[in-house]
């Protein structure tokens, strides 16, 4: 099991080569088990980023999101009051990027890693804040 950040998700669905290999692995173990917990932070982070033209997906946004959390092995994990909590809370030094803070109190709640190839996060992980997988290999 496993919760992936905004961008592995993307990648995942519209098969992107910046997704690595063991990345791949990863997700197809994680999902063969519905283990890939995607954070309901991921959906408002999608529609924005699409809303602001930074995202191209091929199709309205609404039925992009449908269909992606509709894909075996997707489990939505939802925003708690702990999560919401932890997210403002965290140890250490992180940005204030919110969806990232909450994807990142979504692993730490959950006690599973973080896929994800942002290097702020993978930085973070390496602190030992939150268990974390490179996405880009």
């Amino acid at each position: 099991m496993i919760v992936i950040d905004t961008h592995v998700l993307i990648w995942a669905v519209q098969d992107d080569n910046r997704l690595g290999s063991n990345a791949r692995n990863i997700l197809a173990a994680a999902t063969a088990s519905n283990g890939v917990h995607v954070s309901a932070m991921t959906p408002w982070e999608i529609a924005m980023l699409a809303q602001k033209g930074r995202l191209a997906l091929g199709r309205e946004v609404g039925a992009w999101i449908i269909a992606a959390m509709a894909l075996p092995g997707i489990i939505l994990a939802p925003i708690e009051p702990v999560i919401a909590i932890d997210s403002v809370r965290l140890p250490g030094r992180l940005h204030g990027d919110p969806a990232d803070r909450l994807i990142i109190a979504t692993a730490r709640h959950a006690g599973l890693p973080l896929l994800t190839a942002d290097g702020a996060i993978l930085e973070y992980g390496a602190l030992g804040h939150v268990i974390v997988v490179d996405a880009s290999v």
